[in-house]
């Protein structure tokens, strides 16, 4: 990304660049639910499910999908906050596993997310926003009665439905993230209340 914008000086066909790139790591994230199930990484499968799968559904049903929305800055904002979290966290765990962990990466991992979990967030819901007046106009992945299956869907409605469904998923994974940071970094002993 970095190299794109110093040759380009703009974002304007960033996401083009690098969108094989992006959708195979988005996509292979798959696994992360997975290594959650069996226990390679000590992280919540619902947390995870809930990350890695707003990221498929950002990667290939909005961004892939909604080409007039692959220029938007909102797209940007995404990409650079996905991309150092990533970073961070991969690190992490990389060198979690080797038990060399220096306290930097630790520190990152517990504190570059006050900023960029609200800064993807944002991306992400902007660029939904800017999706809806295609996906209106076009009708996309809209399915309208009557049709055999006597069933309808309007994915306008349904990227409206998901971006509401921010207001209580967004506390809920951002204050985990910090009382898991008060845990790690703080050693705080944190009590979750069964729901």
């Amino acid at each position: 990304m970095v190299r794109f914008y110093m040759e380009k000086g703009t974002h304007k066909g960033l996401y083009r660049s690098i969108q094989k790139t992006l959708k195979f790591f988005q996509t292979f994230a798959l696994l992360e639910i997975v290594h959650c199930l069996i226990g390679i990484v000590p992280t919540s499968v619902l947390v995870a499910g809930v990350q890695v799968s707003s990221r498929i559904f950002m990667v290939w049903l909005v961004t892939h999908s909604i080409k007039p929305i692959q220029n938007e800055e909102s797209v940007v904002l995404f990409l650079v906050a996905w991309t150092v979290t990533e970073i961070t966290r991969y690190s992490f765990y990389t060198f979690s596993l080797l038990d060399h962990l220096p306290y930097f990466v630790k520190w990152a991992r517990y504190n570059f997310f006050i900023i960029l979990y609200p800064v993807g967030v944002a991306g992400e819901l902007l660029t939904i926003y800017a999706a809806l007046p295609y996906v209106k106009k076009t009708r996309m992945f809209s399915i309208r009665l009557p049709n055999k299956y006597n069933v309808s869907f309007d994915y306008y409605y349904f990227l409206l439905i998901t971006m509401a469904s921010y207001i209580p998923l967004f506390p809920q994974l951002y204050f985990h993230m910090l009382r898991q940071r008060r845990k790690v970094l703080h050693g705080e002993v944190i009590v979750e209340k069964d729901d």
